[in-house]
């Protein structure tokens, strides 16, 4: 029988690390948060309420809604064609929305004509709706692109004739386009997050917010890595002029503040989201640098390192494979922490308006769009953006927290 202590001894240091970061319970959770946000990352509009591109439907009538808020829509038809999109064009970009909502309180659909009461708010006192204006609507207007530049519509034995966009002549029963519209048009549509001051759904540009959190923290810690790796190896390594000349940079990067680096050169190339990106990564990669500088330091004078060199192995090779790889749990942790703080940095440019620009949802750019009801009895309207970074960033300092004990050689020894 082979004993516990004796298969553990068997086991490698990374089987060992896993084991250790599994059990670690702040890091599974926020292994969960950051598993659960690239899952809203990547299916973004499929699971958004609002589909349209950049989540930008807006609803006048319902602004400033407190989460939960419930209200019926009428949905009329645009008069205009919709092209079909494929779902992973949906996905990625969104779809035009065919209909145009219009809060209703109550309807009643009349022959060949809906009557309704559009939805102007509640009582304050009471909390019921107030009396709205009276709409009357066709039904094909509702239901279908009507030409207005030639109308025509008639009634005659159960069956409606109207002229189409492209001034086609069509015919369908009245009873199943009462039916058709009472099923698919007239519904109760629920904001579980509220509603901003433009009417548009919190939750939805929530979900798409976390899009532009999670890449530019993916492409910080990607330019981050590449400069500060490189920079970092090469100064350690060969140390003398190089070394001196590394640290030169290094230093007089630390010494600038991140924010005010990044405002430099937003200014100097651009408000892009692109620019937004390299902006952040080229702002990051001083602490990369700096450690592996360090450990890149100690390393060379290891024995398999005097080894590689007595073999005439060149020093990209040595670097590159044989030490890097030694290496990797401080780079791992180093860069969670990095992604978190990226996050950050983008929000607080989003919040002062120099990063993200409307209508691209981000979470930063909500709130600064809606700090100002946080002392107007909206806080929900801050509160939940603000939630969401500190979720986030909270999320990945966890897994660099674990990282570090589950890669710390003395903590499993």
């Amino acid at each position: 029988m082979i004993s516990k202590t004796n298969s553990s001894k068997k086991d490698s240091p990374n089987q060992r690390a896993w084991r250790q970061l599994w059990k670690n319970k702040s890091a599974i959770f926020g292994l969960g948060v950051i598993t659960i946000a690239v899952l809203m990352a990547l299916l973004g509009y499929l699971i958004s309420p609002d589909k349209t591109t950049n989540v930008n439907e807006q609803i006048p009538e319902v602004s400033l809604k407190s989460p939960g808020f419930k209200v019926q829509l009428l949905a009329v038809r645009k008069n205009r064609k919709i092209e079909k999109k494929g779902l992973l064009n949906t996905m990625l970009f969104g779809r035009p929305n065919p209909y145009k909502f219009i809060p209703i309180n109550n309807y009643k659909i009349d022959g060949a004509q809906l009557i309704a009461e559009r939805y102007e708010g509640e009582n304050l006192q009471t909390g019921k709706p107030l009396k709205g204006k009276k709409l009357i609507y066709d039904l094909a207007d509702i239901a279908f692109p009507i030409s207005f530049k030639n109308k025509t519509q008639q009634v005659a034995g159960g069956r409606m004739t109207y002229q189409d966009i492209n001034d086609e002549q069509k015919e369908v029963k009245l009873t199943d386009l009462q039916q058709k519209i009472e099923e698919n048009q007239i519904y109760q549509k629920t904001f579980y997050l509220g509603t901003d001051k433009y009417g548009r759904s919190m939750l939805s540009r929530l979900i798409l917010g976390v899009r532009i959190s999670l890449l530019v923290g993916l492409i910080a810690v990607f330019i981050s890595l590449t400069i500060g790796i490189t920079l970092g190896a090469v100064a350690g390594y060969f140390g003398g002029r190089v070394d001196d000349l590394v640290l030169l940079i290094i230093n007089t990067v630390w010494s600038i503040p991140t924010l005010l680096l990044v405002f430099a050169i937003v200014l100097a190339l651009g408000r892009g989201i692109g620019i937004i990106f390299l902006a952040v990564g080229l702002t990051m990669w001083v602490d990369v640098a700096r450690i592996v500088r360090g450990q890149m330091i100690a390393f060379k004078e290891i024995q398999f390192v005097e080894a590689a060199q007595s073999m005439g192995f060149k020093s990209s090779r040595i670097i590159f494979r044989h030490i890097l790889p030694n290496i990797i749990g401080p780079i791992m942790v180093i860069a969670a922490t990095t992604f978190a703080t990226a996050i950050l940095i983008e929000a607080g440019l989003s919040y002062l308006g120099f990063g993200i620009q409307p209508p691209t949802p981000s979470w930063g750019t909500m709130l600064n769009e809606n700090y100002g009801y946080a002392i107007s009895g909206k806080p929900f309207l801050a509160l939940i953006p603000a939630f969401a970074i500190m979720l986030m960033v909270l999320a990945f300092n966890l897994v660099g927290n674990g990282l570090r004990d589950a890669l710390d050689v003395k903590s499993n020894n």
